[in-house]
Parts: structure tokens; C-alpha cells; sequence
């Protein structure tokens, strides 16, 4: 054990490990070209003796303050927590800090929280919010990556969910169980979300030689907004004459449960008569759902881990640019499938 009458010093480390105490920072801080048994070596010499890197003195050397700004526009946090924890995890296996700011939505608040980051010294900073709307990049002299909420600017480095791609992968899995009556209930026609994955959706089905049972139904992102769609689709199709739908393709998980609800009450069988797909595979809506929902994960994590992995690139001088897309990953339950 260590002594308790002084610190231990890298000195100390590089004494236990045999190694020059430049080798010693070199391991600890991720540096240099050393072999991974030397990195090893000195690292379990370091947990041994119980050393604690001077934090202070790794700023002053580098001029950096090893910390990254954080910066949500997202009061409730629904979309932005997962994509900050992605980061804050990948941050951390960087040896960085993370600092959280939320602007609730508010330009004021958000410069406000952008200028204190900056008085901190903030390496960098991943900007992120509650929807995948387009927003305006914040001018700042240090690297920004921006998540899920894209930048306008394109110059600019941004990693979004590629919700086109989730729209496909749901039209095909509905194809491959043999449905060929589809069709989509979603959120608001302003929301970009919305169109692209009715627009992929529809796409897919076009290149399968089908189209819709009617037009897409636009609405809003809720339970009450799904039932009130499944009593319009049932309607129209009935006063048609045509058949029903075989299958229902949402546009969020909200949406799907409502939809499942009102088959429910209707003696509508799900999966049996009409398979329901979500969407965000939300586990308060996917799971409590009955029965519960084949869906797409986003991966708002991972999404959140990549934005982390741009800016650390960025702040270490080989930044990117443009658009990232992070490919979902289809969820399947019982909503479209008995097996």
C-alpha cells in the first residue's frame, strides 16, 4: 500500500512498472505508440498504488480542460437522455468530462448555457434536442457535433437516426409474413420524421408492386390520435367495400398502442387479423402494449456514442463533416407475429 504521509507520484508508477515516467503518461492518457502489455503494466501498477492523475496539471500541460459540453434543447428528455448517455459514456472511456446544460427550448437560455460552457473551457461541445428537426448551429471557436437534431448547416458534422431505413425494414418484415394490405397511421405531416418514413414506407411498397389502402393518416404523436385513426381506417375501408388492412404500419410507439387498443376493442385480432408496427421501441408504450410491439430501436445510444466519437476526432484535429446516419434496428413482438 501506499503511504499515507504524501501523494503517490508518477514517479512512484513508473518505479513499480520499470518504466521512464514519460511512459507512464503516455499509458494513462491513451498516448504514443507503446505496446498494450506496457500499457497494461503500467496501469495495473497505477491501480496498485492507488495514484490519481493531477488533473490540473494534464490541463495546464495540453492546454485543454478535458471536458465537453453537453447541450440539449429537450426539457423532457425522452430522445436527448439516451443520446447524451451514448456520449457521456464514450467521453468518459476518452478521459473526458462531460458538463450538462438544457435550454428547455429557449434561444436566450441556450446562449446563455452556450457563453458558461465557454467560460469553463470546454474542449468541445455535442448539441442535441427532441426531434430530428434541422436547427441553427451555434457559433462557437471550439468543434461542435451535433445529435439527432441535425445541423443546417452541412458543413458541419452531424449523426441522425436513419429513419428511412427503419421505415423499409418495417414494410419488409410486414411483406415477409405475407401481408400485402397496408397501411400507415403517423404523427404530424410538419414533422420531418414523419414524412421521411412515410415516404420510405411507401416506397417499399411501390417496389413490391403494392400501394397503400388509402392515404396516409397524419396526426399527432399519441395513444388517442392512434385509436381515432383505426375508427377512420376501419370506416373508410368498410364504406369502400374493399378489404381492410392486413397490416398497419405507425409512426411511433404511441401511436401503434392506441392503434393495437382500438382493434383490441373492436374484435380485431392483432396479430391474427391486422399486425401493428411502432416505432422508437419506447419501452413504456412497446412493452406495456398488448400485446406488446414489434417496433424500430433507433439506437439512440449508439447514436450518441458516434457524435462523441466525431468531436473527440475533431478536437484532436481531423474533424468531419456532414450528415452520419445510424442505421435502427428492427424490434420484433408479438403486435406482428405469434412465434
Amino acid at each position: 500500500m501506499a503511504s499515507t504521509s504524501r501523494p503517490v507520484r508518477i514517479v512512484d508508477v513508473a518505479a513499480l512498472a520499470g518504466v521512464s515516467p514519460g511512459t507512464v503518461s503516455k499509458a494513462l492518457n491513451n498516448t504514443g505508440a507503446l505496446r498494450a502489455s506496457t500499457r497494461e503494466r503500467v496501469r495495473e501498477a497505477a491501480e496498485r498504488l492507488g495514484f490519481v492523475p493531477d488533473g490540473s496539471a494534464r490541463s495546464l500541460a495540453s492546454r485543454r480542460s478535458y471536458s465537453v459540453g453537453l447541450l440539449s434543447s429537450d426539457s423532457a428528455g425522452r430522445f436527448s437522455i439516451p443520446v447524451m448517455l451514448g456520449a457521456e459514456n464514450a467521453l468518459a472511456a476518452g478521459q473526458m468530462s462531460a458538463l450538462l446544460a438544457t435550454s428547455r427550448g429557449d434561444p436566450v437560455r441556450e446562449q446563455h448555457h452556450v457563453r458558461a460552457l465557454l467560460g469553463r473551457r470546454v474542449d468541445g461541445i455535442i448539441v442535441t434536442g427532441r426531434n430530428t428537426e434541422p436547427r441553427r448551429p451555434i457559433e462557437v471557436p471550439v468543434p461542435v457535433v451535433y445529435a439527432f437534431a441535425p445541423s443546417r448547416a452541412a458543413a458541419d458534422a452531424s449523426v441522425v437516426p436513419d429513419d428511412a431505413a427503419g421505415a423499409r425494414l418495417a414494410v419488409a418484415h410486414l411483406l415477409a409474413l405475407g401481408r400485402t394490405r397496408v397501411a400507415i397511421v403517423t404523427g404530424r405531416a410538419d414533422r420531418l420524421s414523419a414524412r421521411v418514413r412515410v415516404e420510405a414506407a411507401q416506397q417499399a411498397l411501390r417496389e413490391a408492386g403494392l400501394d397503400t389502402v388509402r392515404e396516409p393518416l397524419f396526426g399527432e404523436w399519441t395513444e388517442r390520435w392512434g385509436r381515432q385513426a383505426t375508427d377512420a381506417l376501419l370506416r373508410t375501408t368498410q364504406h369502400s367495400g374493399q378489404a381492410g388492412p392486413d397490416a398497419i404500419v405507425c409512426g411511433s410507439d404511441q401511436v401503434a398502442r392506441g392503434v393495437t387498443d382500438r382493434l383490441r376493442e373492436r374484435g380485431v385480432s392483432v396479430p391474427g387479423q391486422v399486425a401493428v408496427t411502432g416505432y422508437d421501441d419506447w419501452d413504456v408504450m412497446s412493452l406495456a402494449s398488448r400485446p406488446p410491439l414489434t417496433t424500430l430501436d433507433p439506437r439512440l445510444e449508439d447514436l450518441g456514442r458516434r457524435a462523441a466519437e466525431l468531436l473527440l476526432d475533431a478536437i484532436a484535429g481531423a474533424p468531419h463533416h456532414g450528415v452520419e446516419l445510424v442505421p435502427p434496428q428492427l424490434v420484433v413482438r408479438e403486435s406482428t407475429t405469434d412465434d
